[in-house]
């Protein structure tokens, strides 16, 4: 496993996967279904293209961009009316502290044994991207999975067009588009339905405004609760439409948009406790 920051064979092979991918769709699969000289052939080859390219840029600023770090000078202010809850340690009742990183841990914030240091609201650390998903990056680590199963099942679609009108009397080889087409055909399959239960995971977390870690926190908790006899609720689940603003933003129509960013600081957040209880007119 490579430090963050330094590039390893796993980003390598997901380069390489697009690529192939890439080549075999646009140069093989259309070619064979509908031209690239043709105005349809050209039409898609130039959409493809394009998706292709988001696809590499997205996951170029995921790799790239810090997932968040905890600010040095950050000390947790227990009498901040704008701050109704603190998150401690499950032992004891005391805020929580990284031994390690010698610093106060932000609520939703966790200590990365891979990257060495805390990362604001960390969702895991991923080994495709050799760095952690955090409040920084996991915007454009979801747009870039959005636009990766896109991209699968529209070549998808392309490759099995191009192997249907493939000409009968092909002799199979190594070199044949026939064999580039079924291989990236077969690989596609399991690459598009791993990508898709990724995106149905991470959009289930965030309608539910939780990152993976809260998720398997929540399950303990609530087992606790119920245990008890109380009933447990996450305090940052604040409703659809105010957990898709924070996680994606203020403006509705850049949701999808790699270039805008996420809204606060990642060091507070909402609660369902800011939201006023509705009552009832008398």
């Amino acid at each position: 496993m490579g430090r963050p920051g330094y590039v390893t064979v796993p980003i390598l092979t997901v380069l390489a996967a697009i690529g192939y991918v890439y080549y075999t769709t646009v140069f093989l699969a259309i070619p064979a279904w509908l031209g690239l000289t043709t105005a349809a052939g050209g039409a898609n080859a130039a959409a493809f293209t394009a998706l292709a390219a988001a696809c590499v840029a997205t996951y170029a600023v995921a790799v790239s961009r810090d997932p968040g770090r905890v600010p040095a000078s950050f000390v947790p202010d227990v009498e901040d009316a704008e701050s109704p809850i603190h998150e401690i340690k499950r032992k004891g009742s005391d805020l929580r502290y990284c031994q390690k990183c010698s610093h106060y841990k932000p609520p939703r914030a966790h200590h990365c044994r891979v990257c060495k240091r805390c990362v604001l609201r960390m969702d895991h650390h991923c080994i495709w991207i050799n760095n952690c998903v955090g409040h920084e990056n996991y915007k454009i680590f979801l747009v870039f999975i959005l636009y990766a199963v896109i991209a699968c099942f529209y070549s998808m679609v392309l490759i099995i067009g191009g192997a249907m009108h493939l000409p009968k009397d092909e002799q199979p080889g190594s070199d044949s588009p026939r064999t580039s087409i079924i291989v990236c055909g077969v690989l596609l399959c399991p690459l598009a339905l791993a990508l898709m239960v990724l995106l149905g995971w991470h959009v289930y977390l965030v309608l539910h405004n939780k990152t993976t870690i809260e998720y398997h926190e929540g399950v303990r908790a609530m087992w606790l609760a119920e245990k008890a006899g109380n009933l447990y609720h996450h305090p940052y689940n604040l409703g659809v439409y105010e957990n898709l603003v924070s996680v994606l933003g203020p403006n509705m129509l850049c949701w999808l948009c790699p270039i805008s960013r996420n809204i606060g600081n990642g060091v507070r957040f909402r609660t369902s406790y800011d939201i006023p209880p509705l009552t009832s007119p008398l």
